[in-house]
């Protein structure tokens, strides 16, 4: 179930019911020479509608753009400032808070967004404690999961590659993507075949340590099939801890 293709009688009805709700985080930023831009709010965004529909989950848009100003020397890159994405995100829970929901699930897809994410939170935090009577028990929660850590997750993705890995444009997130959209596969040649790795600083020197935008990874390796595998056991995940979430 997905809020953008809910009435606001389904939202209601919904909410008699639960008052959790996932929303996919992610970012839209140059993923190497055959990823898509939107490969970080893609991979949570397919894996959380899946989970929804398997699990009676409902599932918020998309936060599509994040922390990705190191990627910005690459064209269609977008970024924004970590108080513009605090106080989007802050915008975001007060409007579901309004209607009633009370465990939000932030499901990620970009490791660079988990600082400002957690900070995020500590505002939210911030004002349910000081905009309520007392108490030290606010019913708002957030839950911050990214999807790479899922139980099992991770441990696949290796098996799945075992050499090409990675850690930015990886075949395992490219794989992901190419279930999603089999329309969008693009079985690029990489030179060299395993991107070097090295540290992430500001645009211009990752441009210069990492020219075609890859660290450390092999994505001609992805495949539909792979991505197939890496989204059931994802979604398997995600459906477990959210009802726990839900229920705590």
């Amino acid at each position: 179930m997905q809020l953008q293709l809910s009435t606001w009688p389904e939202v209601e009805t919904y909410l008699a019911k639960s008052k959790a709700i996932l929303i996919p985080i992610g970012s839209t930023e140059q993923h190497g020479p055959n990823g898509l831009l939107g490969t970080d709010a893609l991979c949570p965004e397919i894996i959380s509608r899946r989970a929804g529909d398997e699990g009676g989950i409902l599932v918020g848009p998309t936060f599509n753009v994040g922390q990705a100003q190191h990627h910005m020397n690459f064209s269609g890159t977008i970024t924004l400032r970590p108080s513009t994405m605090i106080a989007a995100m802050l915008d975001w829970t007060q409007s579901l808070a309004r209607h009633g929901f009370e465990r939000i699930y932030w499901l990620n897809g970009h490791g660079g967004n988990i600082a400002t994410i957690t900070a995020a939170f500590s505002e939210i935090y911030h004002g349910v404690t000081f905009a309520g009577a007392g108490g030290n028990r606010p019913p708002l929660r957030c839950h911050l999961r990214n999807w790479w850590e899922l139980p099992g997750v991770t441990d696949l993705c290796r098996q799945l590659f075992p050499v090409g890995e990675g850690s930015h444009a990886t075949p395992s997130e490219v794989s992901v993507t190419w279930f999603g959209y089999p329309d969008v596969v693009n079985h690029t040649a990489m030179s060299p075949k395993i991107a070097p790795h090295g540290p992430i600083l500001d645009a211009a020197d990752y441009r210069r340590r990492f020219p075609d935008g890859r660290i450390g990874s092999d994505p001609s390796q992805a495949s539909i099939a792979a991505g197939e595998k890496i989204v059931a056991l994802s979604v398997k995940g995600v459906i477990s801890e959210f009802r726990q979430f839900a229920a705590s």
